[in-house]
């Protein structure tokens, strides 16, 4: 039994099969910092922490010399999204665990509004085959807002309680409606129920500015964690009411710096607090790092590093209820060990999960098989036909010559958006923008482009049309993606209708995907075959191919952060304040749908 293999490695009576010998032990369930501290390691479980681990060590022993270095806890991301980083499960731990990662709570939902919960089993089976911890949240806002958009498939309460039977399920993921919780909707409730009873934990997601009674009525609904605060008030209200704020920095949302006051300067307890990336692109991962680079930002607004890794490590684990299995050194949980020389400027010179060396300064000290996905995953997206420019005609009939519009205003670096109000020239009964930079400079109209939301389920080529401003785009130019949060439908931004149609046109010929076309030519872009949001090719691949979108966004003018990023929330409907659907544009703050032209 693996209790008595334990006791006998730690009372010397059997050889660990890895020691290792004289670190400073990152304790984070005290905090302290422990010089000299050896780790006896056997069946991938910590047998021994303590001074002197010699009386573990046998003829076979693997031993590894600390030399002083921190011995930290594998650090895990308490959420994300596999497919923000445009990879599968297997590439993304490709990319991650070098760095430091040895745990995820993955939130499929993504898929699942592609191919239901076929797709999130599929997310399932392949996290079961990796080397470090990866636990999946059951999606339960699929759609993410019914009736007002249309996804490619629906996840119910029924599917709910059959996944919380599987292994490796570890609870229920972001509740996205949250006016539907604190308006007493049945589907969510039942859902929440179904979690409740299988003593799991129920994600949270409330992008609300209101902490009045909807606040409150969505906290008593049962959510536990919450990574939408992008303010301290927000994390101080979260806190107070019992849920864990998920402080996320990601590619494009970064809410650490304004969140963390609530410990930094209000003084509350880090204990109750989270870090998470949430959404994460394949570039930010290859160049720039994941929870590592969580971690040395959060250290950069204030936390102690400790207190940082705590927040990354055991606060996660207790969270999820896992702390007896990892979050924390010590005995009987998984061997996740970093050995890190620097905890401010934090980079893993050895990574080992259950027990095994995984990586070595970066690089990977074992195989990785890819993951054989089946055909029918390959296949999502449909169109009747191929598009045309007509197809992104904005009627203005009876406006002439000019219109009041609504437009989405993105906000850098933020998830939330603007509703702004515009007049545009109309044109033969049509919105007719001013040409890419024929605007006076500092105009509205400046900074205004088409959007368009194209079914890619259901075959019916429906086109959607609004507009949107924050792109600053001042080329001819189309960006087309079929990354499009939560529906995943294919989305279009651009200056000039023909480009947005070969765009389209061009996803459809490779199968999905993101890609830039300026002047007619295809200037970047990245294949994601798999459900139009993933890639089987190496993270490095991805990374670059990916990297050459966002060179193709700044080659077309604009110069925001991760832009795809931003472009891929402006179908997430659940969020304010103004969203695109299949169905229209939406006013998410009061859930209603509203013309693009008044």
């Amino acid at each position: 039994m693996l209790s008595q293999t334990l006791v006998d490695v730690a009372m010397g009576r059997k050889p660990a099969e890895m020691v290792i010998k004289n670190g400073v032990w990152v304790c984070v369930q005290t905090g302290e910092l422990l010089p000299q501290t050896d780790i006896a390691i056997s069946a991938g479980r910590v047998a021994y922490v303590g001074e002197n681990a010699d009386h573990a060590i046998g003829p076979q022993t693997q031993v590894i010399h600390a030399d002083g270095a921190y011995l930290v806890p594998g650090l895990l991301d308490g959420h994300m999204h596999v497919e923000s980083g445009m990879l599968t499960v297997t590439e993304f731990v490709r990319a991650v665990a070098p760095r430091g990662t040895t745990g995820m709570f993955v939130d499929p939902h993504e898929i699942a509004n592609v191919f239901g919960l076929k797709g999130v089993k599929l997310m399932v089976d392949e996290a079961a085959k990796q080397p470090i911890h990866v636990w999946v949240q059951v999606p339960s806002c699929v759609p993410s807002a019914p009736g007002l958009e249309t996804p490619g498939a629906s996840i119910g309460p029924a599917d709910v309680t059959e996944a919380m039977t599987w292994p490796g399920i570890i609870g229920l993921g972001e509740v996205m409606n949250f006016p539907g919780v604190y308006m007493g909707d049945e589907k969510m409730h039942a859902e929440i129920h179904a979690t409740t009873h299988a003593g799991k934990v129920i994600g949270g997601h409330y992008a609300s500015h209101d902490l009045g009674l909807p606040f409150h009525g969505y906290v008593a609904g049962g959510p536990e964690d919450d990574h939408e605060g992008t303010c301290a008030e927000d994390a101080i209200a979260r806190a107070r009411q019992g849920m864990k704020p998920m402080l996320r920095y990601g590619s494009a949302w970064q809410d650490v710096a304004a969140q963390v006051k609530a410990i930094t300067e209000v003084g509350m307890d880090a204990r109750r607090f989270l870090l998470c990336t949430d959404d994460s692109h394949a570039e930010t991962l290859i160049h720039e790092g994941h929870m590592d680079r969580v971690l040395r930002h959060a250290i950069q607004q204030g936390l102690p590093p400790v207190t940082a890794i705590q927040m990354m490590t055991i606060n996660t684990a207790e969270h999820f209820g896992v702390s007896r299995e990892m979050g924390l050194i010590a005995p009987g949980r998984w061997a996740d060990v970093l050995l890190v020389r620097d905890l401010e400027n934090f980079h893993a010179e050895t990574v080992i999960a259950r027990g095994q060396i995984l990586a070595q300064d970066g690089k990977w000290q074992r195989d990785l098989p890819a993951y054989p996905y089946p055909a029918w995953v390959r296949q999502s997206v449909r169109l009747p036909r191929p598009l045309t420019g007509r197809d992104f005609r904005l009627s203005a009939e009876g406006h002439d010559p000019l219109a009041t519009v609504n437009v989405i205003g993105v906000i850098e670096n933020q998830a939330p958006t603007r509703r702004l109000r515009m007049e545009v020239p109309v044109e033969d009964d049509e919105v007719h923008l001013p040409e890419p930079g024929s605007a006076p400079q500092g105009s509205p109209l400046s900074d205004v482009a088409k959007i368009a939301l194209i079914d890619r389920h259901h075959n019916t080529g429906k086109v959607s049309m609004g507009l949107v401003s924050g792109f600053r785009l001042t080329e001819k130019c189309a960006i087309a993606s079929t990354v499009a949060h939560d529906c995943h439908n294919m989305l279009v931004i651009g200056t000039n209708d023909a480009y947005m149609a070969q765009a389209a046109n061009y996803l459809l010929e490779i199968g999905g995907g993101q890609v830039v076309i300026k002047d007619g030519k295809v200037i970047g872009q990245v294949q994601l075959e798999i459900a139009g949001l993933m890639s089987t090719e190496h993270a490095s691949i991805v990374a670059e191919k990916a990297a050459s979108v966002l060179a193709g966004f700044k080659a077309c003018g604009c110069d925001i952060n991760n832009p795809n990023m931003t472009m891929s929330l402006l179908a997430l409907v659940v969020i304010p304040e103004l969203r695109i659907s299949d169905k229209g544009l939406v006013d998410v703050t009061r859930f209603q749908f509203v013309p693009v032209v008044e």
